[in-house]
């Protein structure tokens, strides 16, 4: 048997982080058994589906490299097989039309409010003669459920699981504009399609017996059923907003590589021993359904951001530099030429281990691209005062001087030219910050100037000469 797994979301927003975690244990099982990966639209509802959504659905799995096969498919262009498929049960019998009016509904609704149970259908049309139908109602087609017994699924994560027949009524299975309803759309497209294997959250365990039944109506063999629990926040909570972003887009934007996501989605909910860190090769080779806990999984942000810092450190320099490049050009206005993109990989190894986002990285990166003269910011100017300055011209020389511009021979350079002075280091080495980052915060010095270049870094220099001398004739 080929395996065949599916992710079907619904297109009314963006894909959620607990809709992509349920599409990443669907891609890995399939993966693992050398199986496809599937991908349905469940687009029904055109009223909440639209195109912008379905786009960032796509957008946002191929970001996290959950290939599918084979193309998309779109629930709502296979109505009128749904419709089909309805109609043949009401033909075999195991369907009927029910002309219940909307009256009639809203009572029954009533009447079970008011006895303190749920709504359920009575079946007053299940053996009544058509002829009776009342003038101008159009009916829905309604499935004529099992009222002895019960239903039973062997789940691969909940283990068994039952229902008493008695506590499920005739669902619809086609609208009286014969729409068809969810119910009985993914019961025939995962037949159509050849769903081996359905894995999903725990909050469709409910759906499963009724998809079960009628699977069975039509004579087809279900799915094995694997529901995963839900993902909470660190407080245990359900997830929401509160606990921070729910779309894996938000997460993206926040400079997530989708590497470590995929890594943290991953540990929520299964576990292979206590590794933490598993690469996704790794995981295609260990994932199973058996390592899938019963428990509500905590999401817990700061456990990601650790685990994106791992990423970060283990991703080579120039692919870092390709990853927060659109933000430095917005943030200059202009595309990095081939000097300032070697720049930044001979300053990523550095940069790198500092930062647990890549937006963290580009924001540390980005004075290693500004153009001259550079922003100095309000703490970075105190340091910038009349001595400094003198300190500094002094510094130009010294450093203008140099042969040959390593950091082996910048170091020197600034070290002698401070015991020369006979001040500390930090009193040439801070202002020397401030003028070549404009920040107080930054890489070693040394290394900030080797990486710079001779040209940059005696250009930076002279521009904060330079400001204190047009400050001093311009109170």
């Amino acid at each position: 048997m080929t395996v065949v797994t599916r992710f079907a979301p619904s297109p009314t927003g963006f894909l959620h982080i607990g809709g992509a975690r349920t599409a990443l244990f669907n891609w890995l099982f399939a993966r693992h058994h050398g199986g496809r990966f599937l991908l349905r639209i469940e687009d029904t509802d055109r009223r909440r589906s639209t195109e912008e959504a379905v786009s960032a659905i796509l957008d946002g799995l191929s970001w996290l490299g959950l290939d599918w096969d084979d193309e998309p498919v779109s629930q709502f262009s296979r109505r009128s097989r749904h419709v089909e498929a309805a109609h043949r049960l009401l033909d075999e019998g195991k369907a009927y039309r029910c002309y219940a009016t909307q009256e009639e509904l809203a009572e029954m609704r009533e009447r079970a409010k008011a006895e303190g149970r749920g709504m359920l259908y009575d079946g007053r049309w299940r053996d009544r003669d058509p002829g009776d139908a009342p003038p101008g109602v159009e009916p829905v087609i309604r499935f004529k459920a099992p009222r002895e017994g019960e239903t039973v699924i062997e789940d691969t994560v909940q283990g068994t699981v039952r229902v008493a027949n008695g506590q499920l009524d005739d669902m619809v299975l086609l609208r009286s504009d014969e729409t068809p309803t969810y119910m009985l759309a993914v019961v025939v497209d995962d037949h159509d399609m050849g769903i081996t294997h359905a894995i999903r959250g725990d909050d469709h365990l409910s759906n499963a017996f009724r998809q079960t039944q009628l699977f069975r109506a039509f004579g087809w063999e279900a799915p094995a059923y694997a529901h995963i629990p839900l993902i909470h926040g660190a407080d245990g909570a359900r997830l929401s907003k509160r606990h921070g972003a729910l779309g894996v887009d938000a997460y993206r934007d926040m400079g997530i590589l989708p590497d470590a996501l995929v890594n943290g989605l991953l540990r929520l909910g299964w576990s292979h021993g206590d590794e933490e860190i598993i690469a996704r090769d790794q995981a295609i080779e260990w994932f199973g359904l058996d390592r899938v806990g019963r428990g509500a999984a905590r999401f817990d942000l700061d456990k990601l951001l650790s685990l994106n810092a791992h990423y970060i450190h283990r991703t080579e320099p120039d692919a870092l530099v390709e990853m927060i490049r659109p933000d430095l050009e917005r943030a200059v206005g202009t595309d990095l030429d081939p000097d300032k993109t070697d720049r930044l990989i001979r300053a990523m190894p550095e940069l790198k281990p500092r930062a647990n986002n890549l937006v963290a990285l580009a924001e540390s990166a980005a004075f290693y691209v500004a153009e001259r003269p550079i922003a100095i910011d309000a703490k970075a100017a105190k340091l910038l005062g009349e001595d400094a300055r003198s300190a500094l011209a002094g510094l130009l020389d010294a450093l203008g001087a140099l042969e040959s511009w390593e950091q082996e021979e910048i170091e020197r350079a600034i070290r002698g030219f401070a015991h020369g002075r006979d001040t500390k280091l930090g009193a040439v080495a801070q202002p020397l910050r401030a003028c070549l980052a404009g920040t107080t915060v930054s890489p070693g010095i040394f290394e900030v100037a080797a990486v710079l270049g001779r040209e940059e870094t005696l250009g930076r220099i002279e521009d904060a000469i330079g400001a204190g001398d047009r400050e001093a004739r311009d109170p």
